[in-house]
């Protein structure tokens, strides 16, 4: 067992290391304080952008037109009752202990009278479903969340969420009995019915921004802070720009709501995402 969480811990590291060693050679002078890194997030996210119009969206397009929307929900449903064991420690570990044995009260409804799952019972008999992970856990531990950071594939972090997502990666992960072709068929399903129910997406995405870099980092951030502090946030001055009369659309609009451009697992743009919600 111990040797197997060393070779998840390594395989989902991979990503961040490698982004990691890249950020050395492409820091620059910043103009956003939260975003010293951009020269090396610009032309991550441009990777990212190119590899969800080339791969990702194309499969989640065809996965979207033959599979039925029941069945879809289904599969959301199945991987986020998975997911809510990790959400219920979670909320223990932030002192939310009402709410951690609401969300262990939730897997076991929808594991039994859910069809392992399949069905979401819990949410109809009012066991409200949340939405917590190992780096909103780090944020209410008082650890600062750093600079903006885009990782490969995986998308919009923080430094701080970065370094979480390999522990959120890695527990999701081990339910899979340690096999390497049910881990990674599990995962390429999680993202792929994640991006098919992000489609309609695109299109406010595309409408909706001058930039689509800075759009999706201020989204992410702004929706970060928003999950962190559960829902009430510290003011942020730049807020101030998107409730004037600037004529362009604001971040929380999109909310996650976004495609591969900003997605991963820890983030819920997909993360988010990646327990099918």
């Amino acid at each position: 067992m111990k040797g197997h969480a060393r070779t998840l811990m390594g395989r989902f590291a991979a990503p961040i290391l490698v982004a990691a060693l890249a950020v050395g050679g492409c820091a620059s002078t910043p103009d956003n304080p939260d975003d010293p890194l951009e020269g090396y997030n610009r032309a991550m996210f441009d990777f990212n952008d190119r590899l969800d119009k080339a791969v990702l969206k194309p499969t989640a397009q065809v996965y979207d037109k033959f599979t039925p929307l029941p069945v879809r929900a289904g599969v959301g449903n199945f991987f986020g009752n998975i997911g809510d064991v990790w959400i219920g420690i979670n909320n223990i570990l932030q002192g939310k202990a009402a709410d951690g044995m609401s969300d262990l009260a939730r897997v076991l409804i929808n594991s039994t009278v859910g069809i392992l799952g399949i069905f979401d019972i819990a949410t109809e008999f009012g066991f409200e479903r949340h939405d917590e992970d190992f780096g909103q856990t780090l944020g209410s531990w008082g650890v600062g969340e750093g600079a903006y950071f885009v990782l490969p594939v995986l998308g919009p972090r923080t430094v701080r969420d970065a370094g979480a997502t390999v522990v959120d990666m890695t527990v999701d992960n081990a339910w899979y009995g340690g096999q390497m072709v049910t881990e990674t068929g599990t995962t390429i399903l999680k993202l792929v019915n994640t991006r098919a129910n992000l489609l309609a997406a695109d299109k406010v995405l595309d409408e909706g921004a001058l930039d689509r870099y800075v759009y999706v980092r201020e989204a992410y951030l702004q929706r970060r802070r928003y999950e962190v502090h559960d829902g009430r946030p510290p003011r942020d001055p730049e807020d101030d720009y998107w409730s004037s009369d600037s004529g362009e659309t604001g971040p929380s609009e999109v909310g996650d709501a976004m495609p591969a451009t900003g997605s991963g697992e820890g983030g819920k743009l997909v993360r988010a995402d990646a327990n099918g919600r």
